[in-house]
C-alpha cells in the first residue's frame, strides 16, 4: 500500500498484484476504499475480483455486501462467488448465490454446478442436489466429465451409492477424482468389499492411484481387517515413491493397528517426519484397542511433551486403553488433567471410558456415583450402558436390574438393552421377567443384531454368520470345526451356555453355540492356511463369552496365534492365553 503512484490507475499491473496475493482483510477493505475514492466503487470486474479474495479471507458478511453493491451482476461475477464460497466452506452461500443466478435468468456453465454440486455434498442435502441434477441435465452438462465427476462424489458423500453408481458408469470416460469419489463413497458407507472391486477395475483398466485412492483403500483394508491387502498397498505406495505425507502415514497406522499387527503400526510411526494430533491419536489407539494399555500411556506422556496439544479424542483414546487395561489411577490422572492442563471440557465419550474403567475394575459404587454427579441433565445412554456390562461381569445383578430398567425407560427402542436385561435376569433365576422381556420385544418388533465374521486368505474375504451354509465347502467345514471342537473338550473346554440369548430353547442354545460365526471363520482359515499363518478375524459385534473361551483352547489344540477384532477391541490368543487377560 506504500507503492501508492501505480494504484491511482486501477487496472495497474500493481493493484492485481495485491489482489492476487491474498491480503488481510482489512488491508483489502481498503484496496475497495481506494476504488471508492478513484470512482471505480462499482466497477464490476475490479469488485469480482475483490470479491474473490475476501471471500478466501474468510469474510462471508462482507463477501456478500460487495456483492450486493456490484451493478447488473453477470455470469462470470456469479460464477466466480459460487466458487469461492464453495471453496472455501460457504457451503449455504454457494447454494443460495447459485439460486440467485437463476432467478436473474443467468444461465449456469459447467463450473457453476462443478462448485454448485461440491457445496451441496458439504451440506449432505440429498433432496437439494438431485434438483441440482435435474438442471444440469436440462442444461446440457449431462454428459460434462467435470460435472460427472462432482455428481458422483455428491451421490456418495450423502449415502446414496446406487445413483452415485449408475452416474459413473455412464461417464465417457472417467477421470482419477471420479474413480476416487466412487472408492471413497464405498468405504464411507461400509462397503469396503466393493471399494476393492472397484479398485481393480480401475488397475485393470490402467489408471494410475495416486495417494488419495490408498488413503481409500487404507481404510478399507482397516474395515476388513484385510492386512495382506494393505500390504499390498504399503509396497505399492513404497515402491512408486509416493510421498509419505501426514494423511498417507496416519492411514497406514490405522490400517496396521486395526488389523493387529502394532508392531508395524509403531515402525510407520516412528519413520514418519511429521506427526500431528491424528497421528499420536491413531498410534495411542492402536496400541489401547490393542491391549497395550501401558505402551498408549507412555506414549501419551511423549506426547505432551514432544507432540502437538492433545485432543478431545486423544483423551478417549487414551482413556479407553486405561479401561481395558485395568489402569484405574493411571485413567483418574488422565482424565483430571483433560480440564485442569488443556482446558477441555469431557464429553459423553469420555464419561463412557471412565464408568467403563471403573466398572470393569469392580469399583461399582464409585462408577454409579460418578454417574449421578455429571451434570447438567441426564446422562446418556451410553454411559448407563457401560456400567450395565460392569454389573454383568461382576454379577452384580440387583444394581444391573436397576440400570437396565432405567435404560429401558430412556432408551426403548434399544434391542440390545433388552438383551441385556434378558440375560440379566436369567442369571439372577428371574425367569418370569425374561418371559417378559421376551415379548416386550416380540410385541415391538425389536431383533438382536445379526453377527457376522469376515477373515481373510489369500487376500480375499470371506464373511460367516451363525449357522450359515452358503459357502461352497460348508460340510468340511463343519466337519472340521465339530472336530476342532471335540479336541478343545479333550482339553478341558466347558460350553458356556449364558452366552446366549435366554429367549431361545436349550438345544438351540447349544447349536447356536456350537456354530457361531466367529468359530466358523477360525475353522475356515485353520483348512485354508498354513501352520506358520496366524488367523485375523473382524466381528461386527462384542466377542461372547463362551466364543472367548474356546479360542483359548483352539490356540492351543492348533498350535496357531488368534487375533479376533470384535466391536470395541482385539484379542490377541496364544497358548492358552488372550491379551485382554479375560478382561474385556
Amino acid at each position: 500500500m506504500e507503492i501508492k503512484q501505480p494504484l491511482s490507475y486501477p487496472y495497474s499491473p500493481a493493484f492485481h498484484a495485491l489482489l492476487r496475493a491474498g491480503l488481510h482483510l482489512k488491508l483489502l477493505q481498503q484496496v475497495h476504499a481506494h476504488l471508492i475514492v478513484s470512482g471505480y466503487g462499482r466497477n464490476r470486474a475490479l469488485l469480482t475480483k475483490l470479491i474473490k479474495q475476501v471471500c478466501a479471507a474468510r469474510s462471508i458478511e462482507y463477501t456478500r455486501r460487495l456483492f450486493l453493491v456490484t451493478p447488473d451482476p453477470d455470469s462470470f461475477l456469479f460464477n466466480s462467488i459460487i466458487k469461492a464460497t464453495s471453496k472455501f466452506h460457504f457451503s449455504l452461500d454457494s447454494v443460495l448465490f447459485y439460486r440467485r443466478m437463476i432467478i436473474s435468468l443467468i444461465r449456469p456453465s459447467d463450473y457453476t454446478f462443478t462448485s454448485v454440486i461440491k457445496a451441496c455434498a458439504d451440506l449432505s442435502v440429498l433432496t437439494l442436489g438431485r434438483g441440482i441434477h435435474t438442471h444440469v441435465l436440462v442444461c446440457g452438462y449431462g454428459l460434462n466429465i467435470y460435472v460427472q465427476s462432482s455428481l458422483v462424489a455428491f451421490y456418495a458423500k450423502s449415502g446414496d451409492l446406487d445413483i452415485a453408481r449408475k452416474v459413473f458408469d455412464r461417464m465417457p470416460s472417467r477421470s482419477l477424482v471420479a474413480w476416487n469419489s466412487m472408492i471413497s463413497g464405498y468405504e464411507q458407507n461400509g462397503l469396503a468389499k466393493e471399494a476393492f472391486e472397484l479398485f481393480e477395475q480401475m488397475w485393470k483398466m490402467g489408471v494410475e492411484p495416486d495417494s488419495p485412492t490408498f488413503v481409500s483403500l487404507l481404510s478399507a483394508c482397516a474395515q476388513m481387517g484385510a492386512l495382506g491387502l494393505g500390504c499390498w498397498v504399503h509396497e505399492h505406495v513404497v515402491k512408486n515413491g509416493f510421498d509419505m505425507n501426514v494423511v498417507l502415514g496416519t492411514s497406514l497406522i490405522n490400517m496396521y493397528a486395526r488389523c493387529g499387527d502394532v508392531e508395524k503400526a509403531r515402525e510407520v510411526f516412528d519413520s514418519m517426519s511429521e506427526l500431528n494430533v491424528v497421528t499420536w491419536t491413531a498410534m495411542i489407539s492402536g496400541y489401547g484397542t490393542n491391549g497395550y494399555g501401558t505402551e498408549a500411556v507412555e506414549l501419551f506422556g511423549q506426547m505432551r511433551i514432544l507432540g502437538p496439544s492433545p485432543n478431545s479424542v486423544t483423551f478417549v483414546a487414551v482413556l479407553s486403553a486405561c479401561a481395558h487395561g485395568g489402569l484405574v489411577d493411571e485413567g483418574r490422572w488422565v482424565f483430571a488433567s483433560m480440564s485442569d492442563e488443556y482446558g477441555l471440557v469431557p464429553g459423553m465419550e469420555h464419561h463412557v471410558c471412565m464408568v467403563d474403567m471403573l466398572g470393569r475394575a469392580g469399583l461399582l459404587s464409585e462408577a454409579y456415583q460418578f454417574i449421578r454427579e455429571l451434570v447438567p441433565g441426564s446422562p446418556a445412554p451410553a454411559v448407563w450402558t457401560a456400567l450395565l456390562g460392569a454389573c454383568k461381569m461382576h454379577k452384580n445383578f440387583v444394581l444391573g436390574v436397576e440400570v437396565a430398567e432405567h435404560l429401558l425407560s430412556v432408551d426403548p427402542e434399544n434391542p440390545g438393552h433388552y438383551v441385556m436385561l434378558s440375560n440379566i435376569y436369567a442369571l439372577a433365576g428371574r425367569m418370569d421377567r425374561v418371559e417378559m422381556v421376551r415379548n416386550i420385544m416380540f410385541r415391538r418388533c425389536l431383533k438382536k443384531q445379526v453377527g457376522y465374521s469376515t477373515i481373510e486368505v489369500n487376500q480375499k474375504t470371506y464373511m460367516f454368520s451363525m449357522g450359515d451354509k452358503s459357502h461352497p465347502e460348508s460340510n468340511e467345514i463343519y466337519q472340521y470345526l465339530d472336530d476342532l471342537m471335540w479336541r478343545c473338550r479333550e482339553a478341558g473346554y466347558v460350553a458356556l451356555p449364558d452366552s446366549v440369548m435366554h429367549e431361545v430353547e436349550e438345544e438351540e442354545r447349544d447349536h447356536a453355540l456350537r456354530y457361531h460365526s466367529e468359530k466358523l471363520a477360525i475353522a475356515f482359515g485353520l483348512m485354508k492356511t498354513s501352520h506358520a499363518v496366524a488367523i485375523r478375524i473382524v466381528k461386527n459385534l462384542r466377542i461372547c463369552e463362551d466364543c472367548h473361551s474356546a479360542i483359548k483352547y483352539i490356540s492351543v489344540v492348533a498350535n496357531r496365534e488368534i487375533i479376533v477384532r470384535d466391536k470395541l477391541r482385539f484379542h490377541h490368543f496364544k497358548d492358552g492365553v488372550c491379551s485382554c487377560l479375560d478382561y474385556w
